[in-house]
């Protein structure tokens, strides 16, 4: 088995689920000890400036080893899984030599991983694939970056011949509930750039990513017994349901793709007499998204004319495009396509559906393209990895630290 396969087994048994309920950094324990595991094991490694901080933040350092001046290149990957699917007690199946077929995850539950359902799976005949048992998420989002990472800087060490400039190291909690970047010290990280490791299937090279925001709506009702209720009833449910149609229906999640935006109700929970929903609203170009916001805004506006101000609105940004911030700077850009074609990988340049921490990073200072891990389908139960995808992985970490 390879290192880095041996590493990202090891790593999915740590249950890391954050919780975006909870007030703390990191948002659980869990993550915490996780941490200091991979603290212990930088150290072991022999990687200098090793540092857990009480917020869960990992750093480290590997010096440089050439006389020269070079930039710092920084990698960062999240210690948390998902919140969406349950990440206890991962059951890893490796799958060899893959036939092509659907893979049974899950017998007992009839959970299948259907080619039919999923057909990019047929590029990978002949590879090992790691899937789920069906129970659980696998956690390669983002525990294979991170063993992607670390199985590259051990290369470095164990080959001191090898010419590179310093590289450190950074692993952060709490990405995937959006507060990954909240606590990160890009000053003591001391990177002039850096990439996640956290995209998706092999070739992924992302450097445009969502605006972001969340609403949070409040509906105050009125409840009256139904029997008496005409003129005095002010059903919060229906004025909730009244408002989501009147959001434009093509811009639902369902209905998008690429640089399409849109709006995603993520949350209703309501009685009569009080309602509570939320939204997450996205958009790669800004005007689209302010627009967006404005949308929510003139529809509660109208709401509360016609109800009587009974509708309460919440928006607040979350991140943005982080394009803004690489553009002026697209020789990292460069530098990652020219190390996948060296090592064989065509890169596939596309915007991220979403965010990572490198979206926040790259609006602190510290510029933060994100590269591929090799996974598919994250955060649910048809989660999977090929091996190799995560071998080359490493090997486009080590070509982008010769540059």
């Amino acid at each position: 088995m390879s290192k880095v396969l041996n590493r990202f087994l090891k790593y999915v048994q740590f249950e890391t689920t954050s919780n975006e309920k909870s007030q703390t950094t990191p948002s659980t324990e869990n993550q915490l000890e996780f941490a200091k595991v991979l603290g212990d094991e930088l150290k072991q490694l022999g990687l200098e400036d090793v540092s857990v901080d009480d917020n869960g933040y990992v750093m480290a350092t590997l010096p440089s080893n050439i006389e020269k001046e070079v930039p710092t290149i920084g990698f960062i990957a999240h210690m948390d899984t998902s919140p969406d699917m349950s990440g206890k007690d991962v059951k890893p199946n490796i799958v060899k030599d893959y036939d092509g077929k659907d893979i049974v995850l899950n017998k007992e539950n009839n959970i299948i991983l259907s080619v039919d359902d999923f057909p990019e799976i047929k590029n990978y005949i002949g590879e090992t694939i790691i899937t789920t048992d069906g129970t659980t998420l696998l956690g390669a989002d983002d525990k294979a970056g991170i063993a992607e990472i670390i199985t590259a800087v051990e290369y470095l060490i164990e080959n001191p011949h090898i010419p590179h400039g310093t590289v450190k190291i950074g692993f952060t909690p709490d990405e995937e509930i959006g507060r990954g970047a909240d606590y990160f010290d890009v000053e003591k990280f001391g990177a002039d750039f850096a990439y996640t490791v956290d995209g998706g299937p092999i070739g992924e090279l992302e450097y445009e990513n969502f605006n972001a925001a969340t609403a949070n709506i409040s509906i105050q009702g009125v409840n009256i017994h139904p029997g008496t209720a005409k003129g005095k009833m002010v059903n919060s449910i229906l004025i909730g349901m009244e408002l989501h149609s009147m959001l434009p229906v093509n811009e639902r999640p369902e209905y998008t793709e690429g640089y399409e935006g849109f709006y995603l109700l993520d949350d209703f929970i309501g009685t009569v007499e009080k309602t509570h929903m939320s939204y997450i609203i996205r958009d790669h170009d800004m005007d689209k998204f302010t627009r967006k916001k404005d949308v929510l805004k003139e529809v509660v506006k109208f709401l509360n004319y016609k109800y009587g101000d009974i509708v309460q609105l919440e928006i607040e940004d979350s991140y943005y495009n982080m394009k803004e911030k690489i553009v002026p700077v697209m020789e990292i850009v460069e530098i990652a396509k020219k190390a996948m074609k060296e090592v064989g990988v065509e890169p596939i340049i596309s915007p991220i559906r979403g965010g990572t921490d490198g979206a926040r990073l790259s609006y602190m200072g510290l510029p933060c393209p994100n590269l591929f891990t090799g996974g598919h389908n994250f955060h649910g139960k048809y989660e999977y990895i090929p091996v190799f995808a995560m071998e080359k992985a490493v090997e486009v970490i080590l070509k982008i630290i010769e540059y």
